[in-house]
């Protein structure tokens, strides 16, 4: 069981870290591209030999994310932006189970995923270009499954069509993660059930990782 909790809180820290990057995007035009990177490399291990793997297998990698769901439930870290993080999280939640109800979207993402792949011999993920096809993977295949995720930020901002590509693609990943958790045991019921048992599960995969760094 504590494998599972550990599992269900990196998968879930992944889907956090997401929801966080594109808050940071559509409110300053910019963020971290470490956690960019990190997320979007998510989706191209679509047969992961374990949960820590997608994300690189290292959990400092998810560090974003982990302090992200901390924050989510004690809202007092990130005052009034706790509510686009939980709109972001619903949304994404919400085209999961879309996702996974529809066998041509899944198998269209997954061809997609596949051909991305092969392009990264010559391109890195975080590429104008690759950032620009994982958008368009996004805008075709899941973005019709369900309600438009309405992104709040500055309006400036968010008209840079650079800006819109990195959020489609970083909603994609989100998505990507919350498939993850449910695949390892994650559902809606314990995070108003038991969001107090997945706090302490981050904390103390955070508190390892500050130990690690001493």
């Amino acid at each position: 069981m504590v494998k599972k909790h550990h599992d269900i809180a990196i998968s879930f820290a992944g889907v956090c870290q997401a929801t966080r990057l594109v808050q940071q995007l559509a409110h300053h035009g910019k963020c971290s591209t470490w956690a960019l990177k990190i997320s979007l490399n998510s989706l191209l291990d679509l047969n992961p030999v374990s949960t820590l793997s997608v994300f690189g297998n290292k959990t400092s990698n998810v560090q974003c994310g982990l302090e992200t769901l901390i924050g989510l439930f004690n809202s007092r870290i990130y005052q009034n932006l706790t509510n686009e993080i939980t709109h972001y999280i619903m949304g994404i939640m919400m085209l999961e189970r879309q996702l996974q109800a529809s066998k041509t979207a899944l198998q269209n993402l997954s061809g997609s995923i596949i051909n991305l792949s092969k392009q990264l011999d010559d391109d890195v993920i975080d590429s104008t270009k690759v950032i620009s096809v994982i958008a368009e993977m996004y805008t075709n295949i899941i973005r019709p499954l369900g309600p438009c995720i309405k992104v709040s930020g500055s309006k400036t901002i968010l008209e840079n069509i650079y800006i819109q590509n990195q959020v489609r693609a970083i909603l994609l990943a989100g998505v990507r993660s919350a498939v993850l958790w449910k695949q390892v045991g994650g559902n809606r019921l314990q995070l108003f059930f038991f969001r107090h048992r997945l706090v302490k599960v981050a904390k103390d995969i955070l508190e390892s990782l500050n130990k690690d760094n001493i």
